[in-house]
């Protein structure tokens, strides 16, 4: 009983990220739309914490070659289906933090968006701030590289994704040269996180920066601000707001 309420999990959890994230009508134009000020045709990107690859996959079509990072097995296999015969998508069953090795991966069934490496309290964080119950079920051995190694085998992104449910910070502990740009996720409630981010980044290049919220892939502001002015920002964030993502862009 209990793997056939697990295999009806899976297929629920799927079916909601394969609806969230391309069946919305014009997404692939929108999320095109965004991203080609941050590329071109032949342009490297890292796409880390690529979950079922919608934006590997917008990437792929803007002509850039795209290194997917996602240890999730139902998520590697769909991937591996739609971008069968890609020869510009490289799809890493890995994970990525501040040094090389194996960590445990915490894996919701109906929820895969929330799989994550994080600490019991961001299971918690997300468990209060969700309208329905979510559970971790599973549990997977991951090795784990760095964006350092990364870029040793690959070549430096001209632009980089992290998305990896608040292990962020530990990511970025990973690097130690500036990146182009790159897009970090952040949390109302562990804003602490993305903040330390901000000063990570700035530790390795000066950066201007610029947020949307939610899946908007629309800028909050005109102008791209400084690093301090973005921290200000989130200190003022009200804590139950939209999760969304910050944009760092190298100034020097």
């Amino acid at each position: 009983m209990q793997k056939l309420q697990n295999a009806f999990k899976v297929r629920l959890g799927m079916l909601r990220s394969i609806a969230a994230y391309y069946w919305k009508p014009f997404n692939l134009r929108r999320l095109k739309s965004f991203y080609r000020q941050f590329m071109t045709k032949g342009d490297l990107c890292f796409d880390i914490g690529a979950h079922i690859g919608n934006r590997t996959n917008a990437w792929h079509h803007l002509g850039a070659t795209v290194v997917a990072v996602e240890p999730q097995d139902r998520c590697l296999k769909y991937m591996r289906r739609k971008f069968k015969g890609k020869d510009n998508i490289i799809i890493l069953d890995k994970g990525v933090g501040a040094e090389k090795g194996v960590l445990t991966m915490n894996i919701s069934l109906v929820t895969p968006t929330v799989s994550t490496f994080a600490d019991d309290q961001w299971q918690e964080i997300i468990d209060k701030d969700t309208s329905f119950k979510v559970k971790w079920e599973e549990t997977k051995e991951v090795e784990i590289t760095t964006l350092d190694a990364m870029i040793k085998e690959y070549g430096l992104p001209r632009f980089c994704k992290i998305d990896v449910e608040n292990y962020e910070v530990e990511v970025l502990k990973g690097l130690s040269v500036p990146l182009p740009a790159v897009s970090i996720e952040y949390y109302p409630k562990t804003l602490d996180q993305a903040m330390e981010c901000i000063d990570l980044l700035e530790g390795l290049g000066t950066y201007e920066y610029n947020w949307s919220t939610g899946e908007t892939q629309a800028f909050e502001v005109d102008n791209w601000i400084t690093a301090e002015d973005l921290k200000a920002v989130f200190r003022a964030y009200d804590t139950n707001g939209k999760f969304g993502d910050f944009y760092a862009r190298l100034i020097q």
